[in-house]
C-alpha cells in the first residue's frame, strides 16, 4: 500500500474521530472509554498544531489510514524539551507501514524543533506491535506502570519508553 504523510487539517477531522473512536472502543491504547467527538478531536488537533507540534495523517490516495503527533509530555517548564508522541492506525491498514512512517515523521519533525527526549506511554504491556515500533525507531524501555489503569473488564499497565532526539542530553540547549 502506498501513502503520504502530510499535516493533519479540517478536512481529516471524521477519519481521526473514526480511527482513535475504534481503538477507544476495542484497544487498550488509549484509556479514554467514550470516544471524543469531532468537535473535541478537532480541538485537540488545533492545540497541537498551535503549540507549533507536529499532527500528521497517512493517506491512501483520499483515505486517512492513521494518524500521529508529539504533545508537550508534561505542562511545567522544566519539560520543554520533551514530547510525547501518539500514533494510531486504521485497523484495515495495519501492519501497511504507516505507523512506522507517521512516528518516524513525528521524531524528524520533533528534532527538527530542537525538542531533546520523546516519551512514549504505551497501554498494555502485552501491545507487542507498539513496543516493537518505538524499538525499531530508537526507543528503549524505561520502565512499566502495572495495574496502572482498568479498561475493558481488566487491569492494564502502562510501558514507558523513551528516545533521545537530535543531541539530547549531550549539551545544554540553545533556547
Amino acid at each position: 500500500m502506498s501513502f503520504d504523510i502530510v499535516a493533519a487539517g479540517p478536512g481529516h477531522v471524521a477519519a481521526l474521530e473514526a480511527i482513535y473512536g475504534h481503538w477507544v472502543r476495542h484497544g487498550l491504547a488509549s484509556f479514554e472509554e467514550v470516544p471524543p467527538d469531532a468537535e473535541e478531536i478537532d480541538r485537540r488537533r488545533q492545540a497541537v498544531q498551535a503549540a507549533g507540534l507536529p499532527y500528521l495523517v497517512a493517506l491512501a490516495g483520499e483515505d486517512v489510514i492513521g494518524f500521529a503527533y508529539a504533545g508537550p509530555y508534561r505542562a511545567r517548564p522544566g519539560y520543554r524539551y520533551s514530547v510525547e508522541d501518539s500514533v494510531y492506525v486504521a485497523p484495515e491498514a495495519l501492519s501497511c507501514g504507516a505507523g512506522r512512517a507517521l512516528l518516524a515523521a513525528i521524531i524528524a519533525e520533533a528534532e527538527r524543533l530542537g525538542y531533546r527526549q520523546m516519551v512514549a506511554v504505551i497501554g498494555d504491556s502485552a501491545n507487542a506491535a507498539s513496543i516493537g515500533l518505538h524499538e525499531a525507531l530508537g526507543f528503549h524501555r524505561v520502565g512499566t506502570f502495572t495495574s496502572i489503569g482498568f479498561k475493558l473488564g481488566r487491569w492494564v499497565d502502562s510501558v514507558l519508553m523513551q528516545r533521545a532526539l537530535g543531541r539530547g542530553d549531550s549539551e545544554l540547549p540553545g533556547r
